[in-house]
């Protein structure tokens, strides 16, 4: 099949790829011309595991290509996605205009009958929205589909090639039947279609990210008791997890989501409620509680120096919002630096892939390490924000000797306390007794 993908962000990049993959023949198109012209040259422009295979193979194949001119795209192309951004308002409605404004120009480039299908997270009506811009200077018949992503950053190509599920909305058949067409070679595994109205598709995708939402800060909340209490949250999550009703997955305490996904699409879950007289109560909480769980470890390190951090250095180990990703947008880690930093600290920061999207965002205020080592050495105490894999195995000894005193804040719980008290670390996490091995090595 010949297919479009407007806009070569995260989704539009993955969803282009994926369907080359699948011997479609796929144009991707863009505004950013530099951006382009660095995916037309060979470069893939964001981090995600397993794309650079299956990019380079398809545009040495010819099924790939990228450029800037939407209508060649648009009149070689029979279902054309629409994969572009949506950023939160400030009421945090999402933002229309980059999606309508493509809409208005597809309406007159259309030379036959085309499927339109809505690839991004777009609030509830948006499908009725498109239509309407489209219509109003077509002159070939289309339709407009919903078909929401379901993409987890950092396993997204896995996930687009083996879903566990996809949702089509629309409310015609001759739609159906291509979107059933192209997603068939996807499905050989038995995972279902959902073919539903197009406003039920709109809103899946924002009850499904809600909902995760909601888990992860459910168990911060546990485990922000579990600390007054004295009890452990790792056993806890374990008791719970372990219940079928409610399942292991998304039971992970730490300091917050973030990304692009979770709070942009709880806000504008809520704020679509609120402007249609529903007070969705669970949400305005969710968002609360993320706010001060991102920041939690910053009470708990001013508490240690006596609320003194004015000249005091941090090692950050992480920057992106989780592993296997360059993402920092929402990320936890930059809400604890930019904190850190207002109090007076310095920081230097290590993380596998973030570290040019970071220098994006925070600039010559850090300094930036080569690797995880280098970042310790006469640092005061290190901060852990985000769990990738290699932060799991240290050297802990090598660590003892680089920092000035051994003092980990750990935000998202990679160690054993135990084995951290033993060798002498003042070790804090989320939900878990404080270990103070400092004691040990003054006696």
């Amino acid at each position: 099949m010949n297919i479009a993908v407007v806009g070569t962000g995260y989704v539009g990049l993955v969803s282009g790829t994926c369907f080359a993959e699948m011997g479609n023949q796929v144009i991707c198109v863009d505004i950013d011309e530099k951006k382009i012209a660095k995916l037309q040259s060979g470069r893939v422009t964001i981090y995600e595991p397993g794309l650079d295979v299956l990019f380079e193979r398809n545009i040495k194949q010819d099924r790939l290509y990228f450029t800037t001119n939407l209508q060649e795209a648009i009149e070689k192309s029979q279902i054309i996605f629409l994969a572009l951004p949506t950023p939160p308002g400030e009421d945090g409605s999402a933002d229309l205009s980059y999606v309508l404004g493509v809409a208005r120009q597809i309406g007159p480039m259309l030379n036959e009958y085309k499927v339109i299908v809505n690839k991004s997270t777009v609030p509830v009506g948006t499908a009725e929205k498109v239509k309407n811009a489209i219509a109003q200077e077509a002159k070939f018949p289309f339709d407009v589909v919903s078909n929401p992503e379901f993409l987890r950053e950092g396993m997204a190509v896995e996930d687009f090639l083996k879903p566990d599920r996809v949702v089509v909305g629309s409310s015609s058949e001759q739609a159906e039947r291509l979107m059933m067409q192209l997603y068939e070679p996807f499905l050989r595994q038995g995972n279902p279609v959902y073919f539903m109205d197009e406003r039920s598709a709109e809103i899946t995708k924002y009850a499904a990210n809600a909902y995760l939402a909601t888990r992860i800060t459910f168990i911060n909340e546990i485990a922000n008791l579990c600390e007054i209490l004295g009890a452990d949250v790792d056993m806890v999550r374990l008791g719970m997890g372990s219940d079928s009703r409610i399942g292991k997955r998304f039971l992970f305490p730490g300091i917050g989501y973030g990304g692009s996904c979770f709070p942009k699409d709880v806000m504008a879950l809520a704020q679509t409620a609120r402007q249609n007289h529903y007070n969705f109560q669970i949400l305005h909480s969710v968002v609360e509680v993320n706010q001060k769980q991102r920041i939690s470890l910053i009470p708990k390190i001013k508490t240690y120096y006596h609320n003194q951090l004015k000249g005091k250095h941090f090692a950050v180990w992480g920057l992106a919002f989780k592993p296997n990703t360059d993402d920092v947008r929402e990320a936890p880690a930059i809400y604890t630096i930019q904190q850190l930093l207002a109090e007076g600290a310095t920081v230097a920061a290590f993380d596998p892939e973030a570290m040019e999207t970071a220098q994006q965002v925070l600039g010559d205020q850090i300094t930036y390490a080569k690797d995880q080592y280098q970042v310790l050495k006469d640092a005061d105490a290190l901060i852990i924000a985000t769990e990738w894999q290699v932060f799991r195995m240290p050297e802990l000894l090598r660590m003892k000797e680089l920092l000035k005193k051994p003092v980990i804040f750990d935000g998202r719980n990679l160690y054993k306390p135990d084995l951290l008290r033993k060798i002498g670390y003042y070790y804090q996490s989320i939900g878990r007794a404080l270990v103070n091995g400092l004691d040990n090595l003054h006696h």
